[in-house]
């Protein structure tokens, strides 16, 4: 079977869904990320499913891929990383607090959230989202879809705005990728001068 008109229509669908990306909003929720790093505060992100895969490839990227080159390191702290606590919490708490928990006592007003939630509606999403709020540290909300309640409550957003959640995930991915490089390339040319 030859593939190649569906291949072509899911790039088509991904490409115009990257086009319509508001890019002054994104641009802002990286100034605040840049900012964190400046201040050496803590970065937090998490996510569902796939936005939990993501959430620790961020990690990955600016704890070591960017940070490598760096003597001020950045300090993401991806709550979807120890899996063991994760279970702890859903087992004898509850699922919906599997991330607010892991914020409660350590996030502070300096910090950053990032949320990540395709639907923006995720309790355990929207709970970590209240925790950071009631702390008040910032949070940048990565959605999908209309944004569900986390665009009405994040401080900041990196929207894909399409009801397609496989579109909406690898344009969440890119936005790590392309903020990795402008980043890497923005902070190393500073070491360079």
């Amino acid at each position: 079977m030859n593939y190649e008109n569906e291949i072509k229509k899911y790039y088509e669908l991904l490409q115009k869904t990257i086009n319509e990306l508001d890019l002054n909003e994104i641009s802002e929720a990286m100034n605040i990320i840049y900012k964190a790093y400046q201040k050496g505060v803590n970065i937090y992100i998490c996510g569902n499913g796939g936005s939990a895969s993501t959430a620790s490839h961020f990690a990955n990227d600016f704890n070591k891929g960017i940070s490598e080159y760096l003597d001020k390191k950045f300090n993401f702290i991806a709550l979807t990383d120890n899996i063991a606590t994760i279970m702890a919490i859903a087992n004898d708490i509850g699922y919906d607090d599997v991330f607010s928990f892991q914020l409660d006592g350590h996030i502070t007003k300096d910090d950053i959230l990032i949320a990540i939630s395709g639907s923006g509606n995720s309790s355990n999403i929207i709970k970590a989202v209240e925790k950071a709020h009631e702390n008040n540290a910032t949070v940048i909300g990565i959605s999908g879809y209309k944004g569900g309640k986390l665009k009405s409550i994040a401080n900041y957003h990196m929207h894909v705005d399409i009801e397609n959640m496989q579109i909406v995930e690898d344009i969440h991915m890119t936005f790590d990728h392309m903020m990795m490089s402008i980043f890497k390339n923005q902070l190393i040319k500073k070491i360079n001068k």
